[in-house]
This record gives C-alpha cells, structure tokens and sequence, in this order.
C-alpha cells in the first residue's frame, strides 16, 4: 500500500531539480542538434503523463466531470508545455515559462498529494510538475526561446481568460476547478491569501507580481536587440 512519504517526495524534487537544471545548463553551453530531440522528448513525457491521468482514471471507473476534466492550471500548463517542447510556438513557451515557474513551481512545494510512492498518482504529480519546470527551464534558458516584449500583460490577460473559462466550467459541473469556488482542502499558498473569495483577487495580483519578476531577467536583452535595432536602421 502506497502511503504518503515526505522522503520519497522530497528525494524525487531534488533530482528532478538538478536534472532540469544541469539540462538547460547543458544546453545553453554546449548548443547543437541534440537538443530539438531532448525537447521532444520532454514533450513526449508531458503528453504521456497527461494521457496517464486520464486513461487511469476511466480503466478504474472513476471518471468524472467534476473531478477529473484537466482543467487545474497545472493540467493546462502540461499541454501546453508539451506542444510547446515539441514546436517551440513563442506564445506557448511564454505560458510555459510564466505557469511553470509562477504557478507549477509552487504546487512542487507545496503539494498537494494525498498518496505515496509507489502510487501511480505519486508518479504523476511529481513527473508532471517536475517535467512543467524542466520545460521551461530547457526552452528559456537553454535553448533561448526567451519571452518577447509584451509578455507578461500577454500571458496575464490569457491567464484571466482561462480563469474565467473554468470558472463556467465550475458553475455547470458544481467542480471546483483551480479552487475557484472554495478553497482547497490541504494547505496551499493560497491560505496565505486570505479567505475565499478574497484569494482569487490577491492571487491575481501575486501572478502579475511573479509575472514581472519573471521577466525581469530579459529586460537588458530585449532594451540591447531594440538598441542595436535601431542602430542598424538608421545605418541603412
């Protein structure tokens, strides 16, 4: 019987997170072609644990609209990272980067999982959260697929849209999809935001925060490319 393991769970992170690491490393160093099938890969793991969900889930006739849509922003984010590492799409690699390290990351501390190795569920939560940020990792710094201007008011705009989408979802199917009807029954970052519905509005504003942060990083690239840009017309 699988029972819930902090070892297990915290010994998975950890290499997960030095290989996710030393992978964009690897690949920001040393550049060539081995790195569009290591991408693929990745996506074709992303894919595969999303399928493993859901297929799981109806071979054990446990199925249902309420519980089991992959609606949760982590759901979202699997797809579209795994589309993202196979195609490299800009707005795509822009979602994976701002989900995987805003929203992913903090379901990686503070998980919310109520099996333990080796449960299939066990498998699932960790190797999806893990691949999420080894995904954006890999295309942003690796690979150099870095977000364009415009990014975070993009991404953040698309992120609202989505939230309202579930939200629907949530008031046809009594779900609670992203908590947005009620808060979660284990503890979440999301307790630090205050009652419901209070939390969804500060969620809101620490996503657009995180958002910012996120891609502060570039801003001397992209000023630099606008710079050398600009130079370059007026030359010709």
């Amino acid at each position: 019987m699988a029972t819930v393991s902090p070892l297990a769970y915290w010994t998975f992170v950890v290499v997960g997170a030095l290989a996710a690491v030393g992978a964009a490393l690897a690949a920001r160093t040393w550049p060539g072609p081995w790195r569009r099938p290591v991408a693929r890969g990745l996506g074709v793991v992303l894919a595969a644990d999303a399928l493993s969900y859901t297929v799981a889930l109806v071979v054990a006739g446990t199925w249902s609209a309420r519980t089991s849509l992959p609606l949760a922003l982590c759901d979202a984010a699997v797809v579209v990272a795994a589309v993202a590492c196979w195609w490299q799409v800009p707005v795509l690699v822009e979602l994976t980067w701002f989900w995987g390290m805003a929203g992913t990351l903090q379901g990686v501390l503070t998980p919310d999982l109520d099996v333990g190795f080796p449960h299939l569920v066990f498998f699932q939560y960790t190797v999806g959260h893990l691949a999420i940020v080894a995904a954006a990792l890999f295309l942003v710094v690796g690979l150099g697929q870095v977000p364009r201007p415009g990014a975070v008011p993009r991404v953040f705009a698309l992120s609202l849209g989505y939230t309202a989408l579930v939200g629907v979802v949530d008031a046809l199917a009594g779900a609670n999809y992203m908590f947005l009807r009620r808060p979660p029954g284990e503890w979440t970052l999301l307790r630090l935001l205050g009652p419901w519905p209070w939390y969804l509005a500060s969620a809101s504003v620490v996503a657009l925060v995180l958002f910012t942060a996120l891609d502060l990083p570039f801003w001397g690239a992209r000023r630099r490319a606008r710079v050398s840009e600009q130079r370059g017309s007026a030359v010709r």
